[in-house]
């Protein structure tokens, strides 16, 4: 099949969030994995940070590293740059491939059509993944350690427990029926722009919800004590998906921040990585 050019999401953030060049981002992504050191082991899903690489990517590896990655992933991540088409605001990329310097990531078109048959918040939204990173810069990842597994993308712009739930419950639904095993994947960094200490403080208060694959809790928290967690609807419709698909555990696998990399904790964004099983 010949992919037209609006069946190929293109890179919007090589050269600035990870490098542009196949061979520089090949080594800098084998380099953070090889720290991993852990067996693989299944896991029914997982919420990994996404901030350039530099100050993000060795805790995305410790999450990525750990994970035997089935043949479907199911991403989803929040909307940072304020575009969509899909009055609903959940935007699927619904067919065609996401390019990277590493390849192309085939797009998982049947489990979507079917997610977007099971939600009607859910659609093919172009315009709301053109410029979005928060996708893109975990595919280095799945293609090093995956390269035949398919990706179902998609992008939230509300964070809101209802629709949330609403999703979260096709998502089982439609997971628990699938042929294939299906991962599912929270894109979301923890606090933004505070004290490193402060940072920490909130996002205990955070991560203890998701230890507890408490959804609803986790977005009660963030909103409460103004967790600057951008990725918390993912993660709570990750977190509630999971538990009615049957996880029982959230560890807390890594937590960093960027003052790790510039020596300056003064105001720093955090970063978690989570594995669910």
């Amino acid at each position: 099949m010949t992919l037209g050019t609006r069946d190929r999401r293109r890179p919007a953030v090589a050269g600035m969030f990870y490098p542009a060049h196949p061979d520089e981002l090949r080594a800098l992504v084998q380099d953070m994995l090889a720290e991993v050191g852990e067996p693989l082991q299944r896991a029914r899903a997982a919420i990994v940070p996404h901030a350039g690489l530099i100050y993000s990517g060795r805790c995305a590896a410790q999450v990525w590293g750990r994970l035997a990655i089935p043949p479907v992933v199911v991403l989803i991540a929040p909307n940072h740059t304020g575009l969509l088409d899909n009055p609903g605001g959940a935007s699927a990329w619904s067919r065609g491939v996401f390019e990277t310097p590493l390849g192309e990531t085939p797009v998982a078109e049947d489990l979507l059509a079917r997610l977007e048959e099971a939600c009607s918040l859910l659609r093919h939204d172009r315009a709301a993944h053109l410029r979005e990173h928060a996708i893109e810069v975990e595919l280095p990842f799945l293609r090093l350690l995956a390269p035949e597994t398919k990706l179902a993308p998609i992008i939230l712009a509300w964070d809101e427990w209802e629709p949330c739930k609403q999703l979260s419950d096709a998502i089982a639904r439609v997971v628990a029926e699938w042929p294939q095993d299906v991962l599912l994947v929270a894109s979301s960094d923890m606090t933004h722009y505070e004290p490193a200490e402060r940072a920490a403080q909130k996002d205990r208060q955070a991560l203890s919800a998701v230890e507890r694959l408490d959804g609803r809790e986790l977005l009660a928290i963030c909103h409460r004590e103004n967790v600057t967690m951008c990725g918390r609807a993912p993660s709570a419709v990750v977190l509630e998906a999971a538990r009615q698909l049957g996880a029982t555990r959230a560890e807390v696998v890594d937590y960093r921040h960027s003052g790790w990399v510039t020596g300056d904790d003064s105001g720093v964004v955090a970063y978690a990585g989570v594995v669910i099983s």
